[in-house]
């Protein structure tokens, strides 16, 4: 019986981005039972954020599900989940701020996010074609077809990579914002910014884990081409 080793990879990824998922729903559980004392709502500030910026033609609206949220460039959409939406909680409007902030990253035309954008179509294609490309050639065993399947793969590590900034930078604004227009402040703003941090490590453990993916497939794949 051969055992893969490598498989353990595998397993830290799937571990990192369990321990951040973990953290940033209790991280949002604890800060949603506090307030902001302007008994502002998550909508009613990311309108307000969104005006300020001179940001007019971006709806707001409300989408199934618990951090749902996200931010639509092409339909010019802000959208918040069930568990911020109609919140006034400092948690909700952390992250109905970061939303907010993609939104006035692609007005100023922030380069790490219009690279990503752009992308989106090749990323797509590649994470659908790297595995069945990778597992035909190795059943062939023809290398060249497997280091394409390689290549398509690493597309997806290159989202990941360009995510990052993206996110970090939007939560900076965020949280600029937030304190600049007395939105939120002391332990409110505080409190926000754990939220935001925690939903920034689950970026970091998907790119940790996709990476581990990568390398996983290069010790395999490279240890046969040796053989």
């Amino acid at each position: 019986m051969i055992i893969d080793y490598t498989y353990i990879l595998v397993i830290i990824g799937a571990l990192l981005c369990m321990v951040a998922s973990a953290n940033v729903n209790g991280t949002y559980k604890r800060y949603a039972g506090l307030y902001n004392s302007r008994g502002l709502r998550a909508e009613d500030v990311a309108q307000m954020i969104l005006s300020n910026a001179g940001i007019f033609d971006v709806r707001i609206e409300r989408i199934q599900g618990n951090l749902t949220d996200h931010y639509s460039p092409r339909e010019k959409v802000l959208r918040l989940s069930d568990s911020v939406y109609g919140s006034a909680s400092v948690a909700a409007i952390g992250v109905a701020a970061h939303e907010c902030g993609h939104a006035i990253q692609h007005q100023k035309g922030y380069v790490p996010i219009t690279i990503r954008n752009a992308i989106v179509p090749l990323v797509n294609f590649g994470s659908n074609a790297a595995w069945p490309v990778i597992v035909l050639g190795a059943v062939i065993n023809n290398g060249i077809l497997v280091n394409v399947g390689i290549i398509l793969f690493s597309f997806a590590v290159l989202f990941q990579l360009i995510t990052l900034p993206v996110e970090f930078n939007a939560s900076g604004r965020a949280l600029k914002i937030l304190k600049g227009q007395n939105i939120l402040q002391g332990r409110e703003l505080s409190g926000a910014r754990k939220v935001l941090g925690a939903a920034a490590m689950t970026y970091v453990a998907s790119m940790v884990a996709i990476l581990l993916q990568l390398l996983r497939l290069l010790m395999i794949f490279g240890r046969r081409d040796r053989d």
